[in-house]
Protein backbone atom coordinates (compact mmCIF):
# COMPACT_ATOMS: atom_id res chain seq x y z
CA UNK A 1 0.00 0.00 0.00
CA UNK A 2 1.22 3.48 -0.28
CA UNK A 3 2.69 4.57 2.67
CA UNK A 4 0.51 7.64 4.62
CA UNK A 5 2.11 9.31 7.34
CA UNK A 6 1.66 7.46 10.28
CA UNK A 7 4.06 6.81 13.17
CA UNK A 8 5.18 2.93 11.81
CA UNK A 9 4.89 1.28 8.83
CA UNK A 10 2.91 -0.95 7.18
CA UNK A 11 5.07 -4.34 8.59
CA UNK A 12 5.48 -2.67 12.02
CA UNK A 13 4.62 -5.35 14.59
CA UNK A 14 1.00 -4.51 16.29
CA UNK A 15 0.16 -6.08 19.64
CA UNK A 16 -4.07 -5.81 20.42
CA UNK A 17 -5.01 -7.41 23.63
CA UNK A 18 -8.64 -8.03 24.24
CA UNK A 19 -8.40 -9.49 20.83
CA UNK A 20 -11.02 -11.45 21.10
CA UNK A 21 -13.68 -9.08 22.76
CA UNK A 22 -16.72 -7.29 21.02
CA UNK A 23 -13.95 -4.22 19.96
CA UNK A 24 -10.62 -5.62 20.12
CA UNK A 25 -11.78 -8.61 17.63
CA UNK A 26 -13.23 -5.22 15.55
CA UNK A 27 -9.99 -3.42 16.19
CA UNK A 28 -8.13 -6.60 14.46
CA UNK A 29 -10.47 -6.74 11.35
CA UNK A 30 -9.90 -2.49 10.49
CA UNK A 31 -6.33 -2.85 11.22
CA UNK A 32 -6.28 -5.66 8.60
CA UNK A 33 -8.47 -3.24 6.15
CA UNK A 34 -5.93 -0.34 6.34
CA UNK A 35 -3.36 -2.84 5.22
CA UNK A 36 -0.99 -3.43 8.33
CA UNK A 37 0.56 -7.03 7.73
CA UNK A 38 1.74 -7.90 11.22
CA UNK A 39 -0.55 -8.34 14.30
CA UNK A 40 0.05 -9.96 17.39
CA UNK A 41 -3.69 -10.64 18.67
CA UNK A 42 -2.85 -11.58 22.68
CA UNK A 43 -6.58 -13.77 23.84
CA UNK A 44 -7.15 -15.33 27.12
CA UNK A 45 -9.30 -18.22 25.82
CA UNK A 46 -7.96 -21.23 23.82
CA UNK A 47 -11.10 -21.20 21.57
CA UNK A 48 -10.68 -18.40 19.14
CA UNK A 49 -14.16 -16.48 18.44
CA UNK A 50 -15.96 -16.42 14.88
CA UNK A 51 -15.68 -12.89 14.70
CA UNK A 52 -11.80 -13.10 15.08
CA UNK A 53 -11.52 -16.40 13.22
CA UNK A 54 -13.25 -15.08 9.76
CA UNK A 55 -10.39 -11.88 9.85
CA UNK A 56 -7.83 -14.61 10.21
CA UNK A 57 -9.33 -16.79 7.53
CA UNK A 58 -10.06 -13.98 5.11
CA UNK A 59 -6.75 -12.46 5.16
CA UNK A 60 -4.40 -15.07 3.85
CA UNK A 61 -1.61 -12.64 2.70
CA UNK A 62 -1.40 -10.97 6.64
CA UNK A 63 0.37 -12.46 9.54
CA UNK A 64 -2.40 -12.87 12.46
CA UNK A 65 -0.82 -13.92 15.27
CA UNK A 66 -3.43 -15.41 17.64
CA UNK A 67 -1.03 -16.09 21.00
CA UNK A 68 -2.73 -17.36 24.54
CA UNK A 69 -1.54 -15.47 27.78
CA UNK A 70 -2.43 -14.12 30.95
CA UNK A 71 -1.27 -10.02 31.42
CA UNK A 72 -1.68 -11.27 34.91
CA UNK A 73 1.31 -12.86 33.98
CA UNK A 74 5.24 -10.85 33.73
CA UNK A 75 6.49 -13.89 32.00
CA UNK A 76 3.10 -13.35 29.41
CA UNK A 77 3.40 -10.22 29.43
CA UNK A 78 7.41 -9.88 28.46
CA UNK A 79 6.64 -12.37 25.62
CA UNK A 80 4.23 -10.52 23.88
CA UNK A 81 5.73 -6.95 23.73
CA UNK A 82 8.63 -8.06 22.53
CA UNK A 83 9.38 -6.39 19.33
CA UNK A 84 6.28 -4.05 19.16
CA UNK A 85 5.57 -0.68 17.87
CA UNK A 86 2.07 -0.06 19.04
CA UNK A 87 -0.26 -1.62 21.38
CA UNK A 88 -3.52 -1.26 21.85
CA UNK A 89 -4.83 -2.42 25.07
CA UNK A 90 -8.19 -3.37 25.47
CA UNK A 91 -8.29 -6.10 27.52
CA UNK A 92 -10.31 -5.57 30.64
CA UNK A 93 -13.39 -6.93 32.34
CA UNK A 94 -16.95 -5.74 32.99
CA UNK A 95 -18.19 -8.21 35.02
CA UNK A 96 -16.06 -7.99 38.53
CA UNK A 97 -18.21 -7.12 41.99
CA UNK A 98 -15.07 -6.01 43.53
CA UNK A 99 -12.93 -2.66 43.48
CA UNK A 100 -10.25 -5.45 44.09
CA UNK A 101 -10.96 -7.83 41.17
CA UNK A 102 -11.22 -4.41 38.92
CA UNK A 103 -8.03 -3.27 40.19
CA UNK A 104 -6.65 -6.46 39.01
CA UNK A 105 -8.01 -7.24 35.83
CA UNK A 106 -7.13 -3.35 34.78
CA UNK A 107 -4.55 -1.75 36.75
CA UNK A 108 -2.57 -4.84 37.52
CA UNK A 109 -2.48 -6.14 33.91
CA UNK A 110 -1.70 -2.51 32.64
CA UNK A 111 1.31 -2.49 34.96
CA UNK A 112 2.90 -5.68 33.94
CA UNK A 113 2.19 -4.65 30.69
CA UNK A 114 3.96 -1.13 30.72
CA UNK A 115 6.89 -2.69 32.84
CA UNK A 116 7.57 -5.30 29.89
CA UNK A 117 7.39 -2.37 27.61
CA UNK A 118 10.49 -0.44 29.67
CA UNK A 119 12.66 -3.83 29.08
CA UNK A 120 11.75 -5.36 25.82
CA UNK A 121 10.90 -2.27 23.02
CA UNK A 122 11.36 0.97 21.94
CA UNK A 123 7.48 1.55 21.84
CA UNK A 124 5.92 4.09 19.54
CA UNK A 125 2.33 4.51 21.07
CA UNK A 126 0.61 2.79 23.78
CA UNK A 127 -3.34 3.61 23.39
CA UNK A 128 -5.39 2.89 25.69
CA UNK A 129 -8.88 1.94 25.38
CA UNK A 130 -10.85 3.63 28.77
CA UNK A 131 -14.75 4.72 29.03
CA UNK A 132 -17.45 7.43 29.61
CA UNK A 133 -17.66 5.53 33.15
CA UNK A 134 -14.54 7.78 34.78
CA UNK A 135 -16.38 10.96 34.52
CA UNK A 136 -17.98 12.71 36.94
CA UNK A 137 -21.10 14.97 35.89
CA UNK A 138 -22.23 15.59 39.49
CA UNK A 139 -21.31 19.71 38.84
CA UNK A 140 -22.41 20.09 35.80
CA UNK A 141 -26.12 20.91 34.94
CA UNK A 142 -29.11 18.89 32.95
CA UNK A 143 -28.30 18.90 29.49
CA UNK A 144 -24.65 20.83 29.55
CA UNK A 145 -21.94 19.32 26.90
CA UNK A 146 -19.73 16.64 28.78
CA UNK A 147 -16.38 16.94 26.74
CA UNK A 148 -12.79 16.15 27.28
CA UNK A 149 -12.15 18.90 29.46
CA UNK A 150 -14.52 17.64 32.42
CA UNK A 151 -13.26 16.27 35.66
CA UNK A 152 -13.61 12.79 36.70
CA UNK A 153 -14.14 11.42 39.66
CA UNK A 154 -12.26 12.48 42.42
CA UNK A 155 -13.65 9.29 44.81
CA UNK A 156 -14.25 6.62 42.76
CA UNK A 157 -15.31 4.72 45.76
CA UNK A 158 -18.49 6.66 46.72
CA UNK A 159 -19.53 5.47 43.46
CA UNK A 160 -19.88 1.96 44.18
CA UNK A 161 -19.13 0.93 40.78
CA UNK A 162 -16.11 -1.24 40.34
CA UNK A 163 -15.47 -0.93 36.60
CA UNK A 164 -15.56 2.63 36.87
CA UNK A 165 -13.06 2.57 39.50
CA UNK A 166 -10.22 0.29 37.86
CA UNK A 167 -10.78 2.50 34.90
CA UNK A 168 -10.02 5.87 36.34
CA UNK A 169 -7.32 4.03 38.60
CA UNK A 170 -5.86 2.37 35.29
CA UNK A 171 -5.74 5.70 33.47
CA UNK A 172 -3.53 7.51 36.77
CA UNK A 173 -1.39 4.49 36.15
CA UNK A 174 -1.19 5.32 32.50
CA UNK A 175 -0.87 8.87 33.01
CA UNK A 176 2.42 7.89 35.62
CA UNK A 177 4.37 6.05 33.41
CA UNK A 178 3.92 8.37 30.55
CA UNK A 179 5.55 11.31 32.91
CA UNK A 180 8.08 9.27 34.83
CA UNK A 181 9.38 7.20 31.67
CA UNK A 182 8.19 8.77 28.89
CA UNK A 183 5.90 6.16 27.09
CA UNK A 184 3.99 7.49 24.74
CA UNK A 185 0.15 6.93 25.42
CA UNK A 186 -3.04 8.43 24.18
CA UNK A 187 -6.34 7.71 25.98
CA UNK A 188 -9.93 7.36 24.32
CA UNK A 189 -12.91 6.93 26.09
CA UNK A 190 -15.45 5.15 24.32
CA UNK A 191 -19.03 6.11 25.05
CA UNK A 192 -21.94 3.32 24.84
CA UNK A 193 -20.42 0.87 22.32
CA UNK A 194 -22.96 -0.57 20.12
CA UNK A 195 -23.34 -3.29 17.22
CA UNK A 196 -23.97 -6.71 15.65
CA UNK A 197 -22.04 -9.09 18.60
CA UNK A 198 -23.53 -7.21 21.67
CA UNK A 199 -26.62 -7.56 22.05
CA UNK A 200 -27.09 -5.57 25.68
CA UNK A 201 -29.36 -2.65 26.23
CA UNK A 202 -26.66 0.38 27.49
CA UNK A 203 -27.38 1.06 31.12
CA UNK A 204 -27.86 4.55 30.10
CA UNK A 205 -31.79 3.75 29.04
CA UNK A 206 -32.39 1.78 32.17
CA UNK A 207 -32.37 -1.25 34.14
CA UNK A 208 -34.10 -4.80 33.86
CA UNK A 209 -36.00 -5.77 37.09
CA UNK A 210 -38.33 -8.98 37.67
CA UNK A 211 -39.36 -9.03 34.06
CA UNK A 212 -39.94 -5.38 33.66
CA UNK A 213 -37.20 -2.53 31.88
CA UNK A 214 -37.35 0.42 33.90
CA UNK A 215 -36.92 3.69 31.83
CA UNK A 216 -34.45 6.01 33.53
CA UNK A 217 -33.14 8.09 30.71
CA UNK A 218 -35.99 9.80 29.54
CA UNK A 219 -35.02 12.23 26.82
CA UNK A 220 -31.35 11.80 27.59
CA UNK A 221 -29.09 11.79 24.99
CA UNK A 222 -26.97 8.88 24.27
CA UNK A 223 -23.64 8.83 23.71
CA UNK A 224 -23.86 6.30 21.27
CA UNK A 225 -20.81 4.49 19.03
CA UNK A 226 -21.60 2.44 16.74
CA UNK A 227 -18.36 -0.56 17.16
CA UNK A 228 -16.80 0.07 13.85
CA UNK A 229 -16.43 3.68 13.89
CA UNK A 230 -15.48 3.15 17.65
CA UNK A 231 -12.77 0.85 16.49
CA UNK A 232 -11.40 3.07 13.89
CA UNK A 233 -10.79 6.08 15.89
CA UNK A 234 -9.14 3.42 18.63
CA UNK A 235 -6.75 2.59 15.45
CA UNK A 236 -6.58 6.45 14.54
CA UNK A 237 -5.48 7.11 18.12
CA UNK A 238 -1.96 4.82 17.86
CA UNK A 239 -0.89 5.99 14.07
CA UNK A 240 -1.35 9.11 14.39
CA UNK A 241 1.43 11.88 14.74
CA UNK A 242 1.44 14.79 17.69
CA UNK A 243 -1.52 12.96 19.32
CA UNK A 244 1.00 12.04 22.50
CA UNK A 245 -0.54 12.26 25.76
CA UNK A 246 -4.01 13.12 24.95
CA UNK A 247 -7.18 12.32 26.05
CA UNK A 248 -10.18 11.49 23.25
CA UNK A 249 -13.78 10.78 23.60
CA UNK A 250 -15.52 8.71 21.21
CA UNK A 251 -18.79 9.55 19.87
CA UNK A 252 -20.56 9.27 16.66
CA UNK A 253 -22.18 11.89 14.59
CA UNK A 254 -26.55 11.82 15.07
CA UNK A 255 -28.29 12.27 18.11
CA UNK A 256 -30.47 9.49 19.98
CA UNK A 257 -32.52 9.76 23.04
CA UNK A 258 -33.31 6.87 25.50
CA UNK A 259 -36.71 7.03 24.51
CA UNK A 260 -36.06 6.99 21.26
CA UNK A 261 -33.79 4.23 21.54
CA UNK A 262 -36.57 2.20 23.46
CA UNK A 263 -39.09 2.80 21.03
CA UNK A 264 -37.25 1.25 18.19
CA UNK A 265 -36.02 -1.20 20.23
CA UNK A 266 -39.29 -2.47 21.45
CA UNK A 267 -40.73 -2.29 17.99
CA UNK A 268 -38.01 -3.74 15.71
CA UNK A 269 -36.76 -6.80 18.86
CA UNK A 270 -39.05 -7.09 20.94
CA UNK A 271 -42.21 -5.64 22.88
CA UNK A 272 -40.92 -6.03 26.63
CA UNK A 273 -42.80 -4.90 29.48
CA UNK A 274 -41.03 -1.38 30.54
CA UNK A 275 -42.02 1.30 32.51
CA UNK A 276 -40.89 5.18 32.48
CA UNK A 277 -39.58 6.55 35.83
CA UNK A 278 -39.50 10.57 35.84
CA UNK A 279 -36.26 11.92 36.92
CA UNK A 280 -37.39 12.95 40.23
CA UNK A 281 -38.96 9.95 40.94
CA UNK A 282 -36.02 7.61 39.93
CA UNK A 283 -33.33 9.96 41.60
CA UNK A 284 -35.28 9.48 44.83
CA UNK A 285 -35.72 6.00 44.77
CA UNK A 286 -32.44 5.27 43.78
CA UNK A 287 -30.26 7.35 46.48
CA UNK A 288 -33.00 6.20 49.42
CA UNK A 289 -32.21 2.30 48.20
CA UNK A 290 -28.65 3.05 48.66
CA UNK A 291 -28.60 4.91 51.74
CA UNK A 292 -30.67 1.95 53.06
CA UNK A 293 -28.48 -1.24 51.85
CA UNK A 294 -25.55 1.20 53.11
CA UNK A 295 -26.54 1.19 56.50
CA UNK A 296 -27.04 -2.74 56.42
CA UNK A 297 -23.84 -3.37 55.11
CA UNK A 298 -22.56 -1.50 57.63
CA UNK A 299 -21.87 1.90 55.85
CA UNK A 300 -19.67 0.14 52.72
CA UNK A 301 -20.76 1.93 49.48
CA UNK A 302 -23.18 0.66 46.69
CA UNK A 303 -23.90 1.11 43.54
CA UNK A 304 -26.78 3.04 44.46
CA UNK A 305 -26.09 6.55 44.99
CA UNK A 306 -26.51 10.12 43.33
CA UNK A 307 -23.13 9.59 41.21
CA UNK A 308 -23.83 6.52 39.66
CA UNK A 309 -27.44 8.05 38.93
CA UNK A 310 -26.00 11.44 37.30
CA UNK A 311 -23.57 9.35 35.40
CA UNK A 312 -26.20 7.35 33.71
CA UNK A 313 -29.50 9.21 33.96
CA UNK A 314 -28.95 12.96 34.71
CA UNK A 315 -28.02 13.86 31.16
CA UNK A 316 -25.63 15.35 29.02
CA UNK A 317 -25.16 16.59 25.33
CA UNK A 318 -21.95 14.84 23.94
CA UNK A 319 -19.00 16.15 21.19
CA UNK A 320 -16.57 14.88 18.97
CA UNK A 321 -15.25 17.85 17.74
CA UNK A 322 -11.55 17.07 19.04
CA UNK A 323 -12.01 13.66 18.13
CA UNK A 324 -12.30 14.86 13.97
CA UNK A 325 -9.88 17.68 15.00
CA UNK A 326 -6.81 15.46 16.46
CA UNK A 327 -7.69 12.40 14.40
CA UNK A 328 -9.33 13.08 11.09
CA UNK A 329 -11.67 10.57 11.87
CA UNK A 330 -15.51 10.68 10.62
CA UNK A 331 -17.91 8.01 11.54
CA UNK A 332 -18.08 5.51 8.36
CA UNK A 333 -21.45 4.11 9.42
CA UNK A 334 -24.54 6.78 10.33
CA UNK A 335 -26.65 6.29 13.41
CA UNK A 336 -29.64 4.75 11.00
CA UNK A 337 -27.85 2.38 9.99
CA UNK A 338 -25.70 1.35 12.55
CA UNK A 339 -28.98 0.46 14.68
CA UNK A 340 -30.47 -1.08 12.06
CA UNK A 341 -27.80 -3.29 11.58
CA UNK A 342 -28.09 -3.49 15.58
CA UNK A 343 -31.34 -4.24 15.96
CA UNK A 344 -31.42 -6.74 13.51
CA UNK A 345 -28.45 -8.61 15.01
CA UNK A 346 -30.73 -8.76 18.36
CA UNK A 347 -34.16 -10.04 16.74
CA UNK A 348 -31.83 -12.68 15.32
CA UNK A 349 -30.27 -13.65 17.95
CA UNK A 350 -33.35 -13.42 20.07
CA UNK A 351 -35.17 -15.77 17.59
CA UNK A 352 -32.19 -18.48 17.90
CA UNK A 353 -32.18 -18.69 21.18
CA UNK A 354 -35.97 -18.82 21.62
Amino acid sequence: MESKDYVIGYDDEILITGASGFIGSKVVEKLVSYGFTNLRCLVRSTTVPRSLKKTVESSPDTKIAIVNGDLLSIEDCKRVVAGVKVIYHLAASTQDKSFSEACKHSVDITRNLLNAVLGATKLVRFVNVSSFSVYSNLKLQPGALLDESCPIEDEPELRGEAYSYGKIKQEDLIREYGKKNEIPYVIIRPGAVYGPGNRAITGRVGIPLSGVFLHLGGSNVIPFTYVDNCSEAIILAGLTRGVDGEVINVVDDGVLTSGEFLKLYKSNVMNMRSVSLPKAVSYSAYCLLGTALTLLRGGAPTRYNRRRWSAYWKGNTYTNKKLKKLLGWTPRVSMEEGMSRYLAYCKRSGEHDA
